[in-house]
């Protein structure tokens, strides 16, 4: 099936310890065989075993697409190495670093957080060589916790104003969805991980959540 629940760590928020990147999906070294293979199944995706300066927390650290990928700035010069393997590295760095919460990324575009410097999202088109916006969305600057998107679709929080929907279609690509994970969290990219071909969320969303989920992503037969 493309949509399937799962717990990691006993955690529903999915999308903070998951990061999907190009064809490959990051994931905690220490996460049982049995749930790796769950979610190899789901997204179609090779796995790549991977921490960030010691933290399991990849899906917040961790952003990109099958260009390239950021990185929070508590990365190791080891960390690095490895990622290098999956395409180039920017590091993001100073006190605005968890990528994976402040980069909304696809193949298309790039949705940044408002809270990143002009030099930061020039450096970003630069290096992937597609377009780049700060945007909010809901008036969140967190836009990859509150928004969670593929090469099909975009699935964000509730509150989504025109403005800001307007933009996502345009950077993106695909029109954005609204929905809601975990039984009313509208965090949805904390608790949803996807792929173009499958999506995995925390344990606690429900069925019309899931259906949500699936619309949006484009995930429907």
């Amino acid at each position: 099936m493309p949509i399937d629940t799962a717990d990691i760590f006993g955690s529903d928020q999915v999308g903070i310890h998951i990061a999907v990147v190009g064809n490959v999906f990051f994931h905690p070294s220490e996460l049982p065989k049995k749930e790796v293979e769950k979610l190899q199944s789901i997204l179609q995706l090779e796995p790549a075993p991977q921490s960030v300066g010691g933290s399991n927390l990849l899906g917040a650290l961790i952003a990109g697409n099958s260009k390239a990928l950021v990185v929070a700035d508590i990365a190791t010069e080891n960390d690095i190495d490895t990622l290098t393997s999956f395409g180039d590295v920017v590091v993001m760095e100073g006190g605005v670093n968890t990528a994976g919460n402040l980069l909304l990324v696809n193949e298309h575009g790039i949705i940044a957080s408002p809270s990143i410097p002009d030099d930061g999202i020039e450096l970003l088109a630069e290096v992937f060589s597609i377009p780049v916006v700060a945007s909010s969305i809901a008036d969140h600057d967190v836009v990859g916790s509150v928004g969670i998107a593929n090469d099909l679709g975009v699935l964000v929080h509730p509150d989504i104003n025109q403005d800001e929907a307007l933009v996502l279609e345009e950077i993106l690509g695909v029109a954005p969805m609204v929905g809601t994970v975990a039984f009313g969290s509208p965090f949805v990219g904390s608790g949803v991980v996807s792929s173009n071909t499958g999506a995995i969320a925390g344990t606690s969303t429900t069925g019309p959540e899931l259906n949500r989920i699936e619309d949006a992503l484009g995930l429907l037969d």
